[in-house]
């Protein structure tokens, strides 16, 4: 439901310099349908491609292979699914609301809304996609509580800061590679060698770009924000997503009462959790993946809300934001399989390393990523289709290994921007319509795109 208060807006009264942002706003309300409506037209554009493009691209084939991907994609669309769950309930934690309510209430202005937003979501993405896109929303909310401020602005805002995940800790690609055995370790595979992530996150030409779109946005963002007598603010007529599952009415002392507020049932778990860890990681050493991540986000939302009942209605707030994700990963696994079933995605990736130099190809392997971002909003089935062309590649003509992967993760920051796949959690706890939002994250999308691009050619 769309819980924005909508304020008269004098016609024709948008001031000149954000003439292009006003017109952007508009032109996502008017051509954009729901997330899962778009979904099901990519579909229908990948099927007519692969049929007039792919080498294998037989009807038999196409339908075989939308099949196989709409059902093999569950088993990762559930880990992607918990891993939103698990960071939701984090953020739910009284202690992190708290923090949340203590810092929205520092900000009295747009501006330092801005000042506020673009940091502390771009760190928690960085540190993990799933934290950041909750604390993201989140925050949004709790600072236009407070503060009259463009509410699409506000979440765009964040939701860009959130963009450089992968860049960060959590990117799949860069973890997959530095991990020995990983199913997706395509450097591995083919030479034997892992790329640490000294190689990748925290190299100069992946850290300086992330750090300069966060930066540049949030200037950008605060030139963009409406004057005041164009602002659309929040109003918040019902808790709906955010409910407060502590303020719980008083139930009779029974014993299943009593067993839900025990800590007992909680500290069994870490203590599963945590021995698992210690066990894993003194025997073979320090290693994240998804499933470890998740299990580390579920081990401290467990901590901070204490007891199990508390756990479990923060994963049923959850489970309301993350039931479009349930709906569109099958369809977008359909996508995935096309792609990969009928050789689309060779195609497409192929066409772009046979123009490429050993100086360019990560750039090559950028910009064929952003189209293939679109399709498949995923960078672990992302990869899964891209890699094996373009390390080859790489390996062949010499370039940078580094590059070429990460070049790939780039690209996904910049199509999410454009690809609504994962605002689509965002808007859902926010409690705002998708199409207002994608208008300001269209300049995120241009403005990140020149500045990975250039960092890629640029930086060693």
């Amino acid at each position: 439901m769309d819980k924005i208060h909508r304020e008269p807006v004098p016609a024709g009264a948008a001031a000149p310099r954000r003439g292009l942002v006003t017109g952007l706003v508009y032109t996502f309300e008017q051509i954009m349908p729901d997330p899962f409506v778009l979904s099901i037209g990519l579909t229908l554009v990948v099927a007519l491609v692969a049929a007039g493009f792919a080498p294998h691209g037989s009807i038999p084939n196409i339908l075989t292979a939308w099949y196989n991907g709409t059902f093999n994609i569950l088993g990762f669309a559930l880990q992607m699914i918990l891993i939103l769950a698990t960071g939701y309930a984090i953020a739910d934690a009284p202690v992190v609301q708290g923090g949340l309510r203590a810092l929205a209430a520092r900000v009295h202005t747009p501006t330092r809304a801005a000042l506020l937003v673009f940091p502390v979501v771009a760190i928690a993405a960085w540190l993990n996609w799933g934290l950041g896109l909750v604390v993201g929303a989140l925050l949004a909310r709790e600072i236009a509580r407070r503060v009259k401020v463009d509410f699409a602005w506000l979440v765009a805002g964040s939701y860009s800061a959130w963009s450089v995940c992968n860049s960060g800790l959590s990117s799949s690609i860069a973890l997959s590679q530095a991990s020995h055995g990983n199913a997706l370790n395509l450097v591995e595979k083919a030479t034997g060698n892992v790329i640490g992530l000294n190689e990748t996150v925290f190299a100069p030409f992946v850290l300086i770009p992330t750090v300069l779109v966060v930066v540049v946005m949030m200037v950008i963002f605060i030139w963009m924000h409406p004057k005041p007598e164009h602002v659309v603010a929040f109003t918040q007529a019902e808790e709906g997503a955010l409910q407060d599952s502590h303020a719980r009415q008083a139930t009779p002392n029974s014993f299943a009462s009593r067993v839900e507020r025990s800590m007992l049932g909680t500290l069994f778990l870490l203590a599963l959790g945590v021995g698992y860890l210690w066990v894993t990681w003194s025997s073979k050493g320090f290693e994240l993946d998804i499933n470890t991540t998740i299990l580390i986000f579920l081990l401290i939302g467990l901590a901070l809300q204490r007891t199990p009942i508390a756990y479990a209605d923060a994963i049923r707030g959850a489970a309301r934001q993350t039931g479009s994700m349930l709906l569109q990963y099958p369809v977008y696994g359909g996508i995935m399989g096309i792609m990969i079933g009928t050789g689309l995605a060779s195609v497409i990736a192929k066409a772009f390393v046979a123009i490429a130099t050993p100086a360019t190809l990560p750039v090559w392997s950028y910009l064929s990523s952003l189209i293939i971002t679109l399709l498949i909003p995923s960078a672990g089935g992302h990869w899964a289709v891209q890699g094996p062309f373009v390390l080859p590649a790489a390996l062949s003509l010499h370039a940078s290994v580094p590059h070429t992967a990460m070049g790939v993760a780039m690209a996904e920051n910049v199509s999410n921007m454009l690809q609504p796949f994962w605002a689509v959690p965002v808007v859902a706890i926010a409690g705002i319509r998708i199409q207002r939002v994608m208008g300001y994250t269209a300049v995120t999308f241009a403005v990140s795109l020149v500045i990975y691009a250039a960092a890629l050619w640029l930086i060693p």
